[in-house]
């Protein structure tokens, strides 16, 4: 085990963003245009900077995160930089609130802060700390290809495939099961053979047309469909689970599990043929690696959603490490964005997650 310099907080920061997407992300739910980012850096007495940041969904979002960011902050300011001594103690202050949604987000933002000061301090990567090396994480590109007609689906998919990534993320959830299948038969058309593609319906499904929709991709994907995502309301876990049970293709949830116990209830019913957490969700690092110990025992495949500097690191330290969703919002923060090379992204050999705020671009974005 590698030992790691004392630290103790001395203050936590942050500041919101409005960063153009270049694809925007029609779903279900809505139309993105803007990536509404909170970055956070928690100083140390010692020296060391912890940096993290998430996607906060919507302005308002991002504000009311930062106000939960710094009460918790006055809460650890002064005490020892250990995160997962202080995940229970902060997940205890924040009992009568409640650690769901906006408050996990906070609580998970910090965590991911305080293992990156840690990491800095020890100059190593963070996967390193967690005792993995650095490596190629294979990505999907997830920046594009929402609800629009299919002559758009299919010159975005062919720009999307010009990354050379192994696989892209379709939204679907079109008013009929006839327009669903012709996205994807234009997205399927456009791609290079050997492309995959992941089937996202972010939750717009019932159970009956979960399995119809289900069943007409089955067959109408020709083996490059990697998986179907979100189908359900994502708390109806019996429906998921008898949604896995009637298809050959794979069940995918996860990125809004409130945290590993969240995860451990959607396994115990057999709701998911493969998992995905998000960082910001499941308890930032300290949260990940619960998760991915249960998905090792379960002997399922663990990807990552969103922020994909962080979960890149969390994926080296995954035994059943799968997919990487790319999207590339935080290079309009960063002094040096994250490498693709062969169809994967390049986990840095810098120490942390390797994520410096580039104070120049920060500078010509619309704040929040």
């Amino acid at each position: 085990m590698t030992a790691v310099p004392e630290l103790a907080v001395r203050s936590v920061s942050t500041r919101g963003f409005r960063v153009p997407m270049r694809f925007a992300l029609g779903t279900s739910a809505a139309e993105v245009r803007h990536a509404p980012l909170l970055t956070v850096d928690l100083a140390t007495e010692e020296g060391p900077v912890g940096r993290a940041y998430a996607f906060g969904y919507t302005p308002a979002g991002v504000r009311a995160v930062a106000l939960m960011v710094a009460e918790a902050a006055e809460a650890i300011r002064g005490m020892a930089v250990a995160p997962a001594a202080l995940a229970p103690r902060l997940a205890r202050s924040h009992a009568l609130i409640g650690v769901t949604g906006l408050v996990r987000f906070a609580l998970s933002l910090l965590d991911m802060a305080l293992w990156d000061a840690r990491a800095v301090a020890a100059g190593l990567p963070l996967c390193s700390l967690l005792g993995a090396a650095p490596r190629p994480v294979p990505a999907y590109d997830s920046r594009g290809l929402g609800l629009m007609p299919p002559a758009r689906l299919a010159a975005e998919a062919a720009e999307l495939a010009g990354l050379g990534l192994g696989a892209v993320k379709l939204r679907l959830g079109h008013p009929t099961l006839a327009a669903d299948l012709e996205a994807l038969a234009a997205v399927a058309g456009s791609l290079p053979a050997g492309v995959g593609i992941m089937a996202d319906y972010n939750q717009a499904l019932d159970r009956t047309e979960a399995l119809r929709r289900g069943r007409a991709l089955e067959a109408a994907g020709g083996g490059r469909l990697v998986w179907l995502e979100e189908p359900l309301r994502h708390d109806d876990l019996a429906g998921a689970a008898a949604l896995a049970a009637a298809l050959d293709l794979p069940v995918q949830i996860g990125e809004n599990f409130n945290g590993p116990g969240a995860m451990a209830e959607a396994l115990a019913a057999g709701a998911a043929d493969l998992v995905m957490p998000d960082v910001a969700r499941i308890g930032g690092v300290t949260g990940w690696l619960q998760a991915a110990g249960m998905a090792a025992a379960h002997g399922i495949g663990i990807s990552s959603h969103l922020m994909p500097e962080v979960s890149a690191h969390l994926l080296c330290a995954s035994p059943t490490a799968h997919w990487l969703e790319y999207v590339d919002w935080a290079e309009a923060l960063l002094r040096e964005p994250f490498a693709l090379r062969d169809g994967a992204v390049a986990v840095p050999d810098r120490p942390g997650t390797g994520m410096v705020w580039d104070e120049g671009r920060l500078a010509r974005l619309e704040t929040l």
